[in-house]
Parts: structure tokens; sequence; C-alpha cells
């Protein structure tokens, strides 16, 4: 859609000089997701991957697991008073076969960007409509050296926040390093969506090989949203919240934190890194 990024006048104080001068911001608007012609959602989002978006939010919902369950995502006319199209409606079709999950879609959840699915999942529900336990993954072993090197990869990737300096990203990388996609928003688990909504869209579910790394923290609703599309391993930049790190250990996520030039702490599923014979050393 090309509303990315806006320009906005501001008023810059640099060492006691004043000056005016436009300033580049990132975009944010909100975005009605209705499933099959039902409002179900509402998210704070940067405009750009709509579909996508909608697409792994509904795969973390437990509702698509696969290209052939999407039949199609189109924009909603008239969504307006004056019947214009604002690009802020998408309305998800789901083919015919697609069975609703037991869970409560006429939610008219407001979701801002930065709670995610605020109150919606318990460790239990996501434990049990999971369609590919991460548990199950033929084994991954990667080296801490490897996970290293991703963020500054992640870094100069993002594009956007290069102009904007207020975006989160997040990427998929290959288990050798390689960086298979990008996304970038004002929201951490709308970047999360777009990615997994691209894999869906792609016929590349489950993400049984990849590497999900955040620009931020690791909260609840991106450890469930990796495990929902089958990603074994989770790493952040910051911090994980606690119960990231329970979901982490009861579903068997592989989940990295504080990922920080050659520091790390893994908080779960540590066979999955390749570390040394020697015990941890005992805390002082």
């Amino acid at each position: 859609m090309g509303r990315v990024t806006e320009r906005r006048k501001v008023l810059r104080i640099r060492d006691g000089a004043l000056t005016t001068r436009p300033d580049t911001l990132v975009a944010e608007e909100p975005l009605e997701i209705r499933l099959n012609g039902k409002a179900l959602a509402i998210t704070m989002r940067t405009p750009g991957d709509d579909f996508a978006l909608a697409a792994g939010f509904l795969v973390s919902e437990g509702v698509l697991g696969g290209a052939a369950d999407l039949q199609n995502i189109v924009y909603c006319a008239g969504a307006t008073v004056d019947g214009s199209n604002s690009y802020n409606v998408v309305d998800v079709r789901t083919s015919p076969d697609v069975v609703m999950p037991d869970i409560t879609l006429e939610r008219n959840v407001y979701t801002t960007s930065s709670c995610g699915l605020c109150g919606k999942a318990s460790l239990d529900a996501v434990r049990t409509t999971a369609r590919w336990p991460v548990a199950d993954v033929p084994p991954l072993r990667l080296e801490p050296a490897l996970l290293s090197s991703l963020p500054d990869r992640l870094r100069e990737a993002q594009r956007v926040f290069d102009r904007t300096g207020g975006l989160h990203a997040a990427a998929l990388f290959s288990e050798d390093g390689e960086l298979l996609d990008i996304r970038e928003d004002v929201g951490r688990h709308n970047a999360v969506d777009k990615l997994v909504g691209r894999a869906l869209q792609n016929d590349a579910l489950p993400l049984s090989r990849v590497i999900l790394l955040v620009s931020g923290r690791a909260s609840f609703e991106l450890a469930q949203k990796a495990v929902m599309a089958g990603i074994p391993v989770l790493a952040a930049v910051s911090a994980p919240s606690s119960l990231a790190v329970d979901l982490a250990a009861e579903t068997g996520l592989t989940l990295v934190g504080f990922l920080r030039g050659s520091s790390m702490n893994v908080y779960a599923g540590e066979d999955r890194i390749a570390v040394g014979a020697t015990s941890p050393a005992a805390p002082s």
C-alpha cells in the first residue's frame, strides 16, 4: 500500500539550537480482520503485507494450517461511510472443508501493536491445539557462534528501521544461518504473523527447520506463534517473559534470550544448542 512511513514536521533541539524540519515516522493504522465475513479482531499495524498478517494471525489461532485451507483474502470495499476502500479491512475466506476449532472466534478483540493476543490463550490451550508439536521436530544442533551472528544480520536487513528508528523486526533463518525472510512492523507479533502468513501462502508450513529471531523481547504471544507454526527455535535480543519460558518448556520449544554479541541465555530446549560437554558452573 505504500503507507509504511509518513512525514511530520518536528521541532529539533540540538545543543540549544532550534530548527524545524520534516521527520520520517513509521505508519500505524488499524487493520480489521474478518473471517468468512464475520468480524474477528482489530490490530494496530504498519500497513503492508496485510494479507500475510491476516493469514499468519489465523495460523496462530489454529484456524489455518496450510495453503489449501485458504480460499482467498480480499480488502473490503465500502469499509468507510462514503463507501470507499480504506485498505484497513480484510476478509479471509477459508476453504469449505476447514473446520473451525473449539475456540471462541467471535471475540471482536482489539489488539494493540505491543500486546499480541492479550488474554487469549493458556499454556494448555496452545499445547493441545498445535498442529505440529515442536518436540517431535528432527533434532537440530545449532552452534552458539551461528546464533550470535544473527542479530547483526537482522539489523542490517531492516530497511525501514534505518529511516524511522521505530520498527520491530522478525526474521527466519535456516539452520545454516541463511536469511530466509524478514518483516518489519510497529508490533512484534505483527512482524511474526507476516512471516508465518507468507510461509502459509507459499505452502511452506510447518517451519520445522528454521530459527525465528525477533528484535525485542520474547513474549508469551511470540512463543505461541512459533509453536503454532511448528518453529523449533525462538531467539530474542532481549528478555523473555516467565510465561514464554513456561510455554517453551512445556512444548519443547528452544527459547534463547539476551542474544547479544557472544552472550545468550538459553531458557528452554538447550538440547538443540551445540555446547561442549563441560558442566555449567554453579551459580555464585
